[in-house]
């Protein structure tokens, strides 16, 4: 009688049958470029609020501002909240036309009720 060797558990590594792996130097290159994608969209995003938060100041300091000046750099400021924001999804691949973008509004939402209280 022969005798049957006992079946392995699939759990297990079967060393005559070892996993396909992938190419190294490609997976360190899909993660280093995801890296890089996430360190430029919030570069250009933070980038670009800074600029945002630097006309809605500018808005509340302005000597003497003629009618609408306030609330026109304020829109300013969101149009680039609105752009990085979009900016970001593009970075990232995606369509830039999101929900997210209003977003980008929220500081100029807060500046123009700053500048008219």
């Amino acid at each position: 009688m022969t005798e049957q060797q006992p079946r392995r558990a699939r759990h297990l590594i079967d060393p005559n049958a070892p996993r396909q792996t992938r190419d190294q130097r490609e997976s360190e290159e899909k993660s280093l470029s995801r890296v890089q994608r996430w360190v430029m969209s919030a570069l250009a995003v933070t980038t670009i609020f800074h600029l945002q938060i630097g006309l809605i100041v500018a808005a509340l300091y302005l000597d003497d501002p003629s009618p609408g000046a306030e609330v026109g750099l304020c829109l300013i400021a969101g149009a680039f909240g609105v752009i990085s924001v979009a900016l970001a999804f593009l970075i990232h691949g995606r369509r830039p036309f999101t929900p997210w973008l209003v977003v980008g509004l929220v500081p100029a939402v807060v500046g123009i009720w700053l500048v008219t209280r």
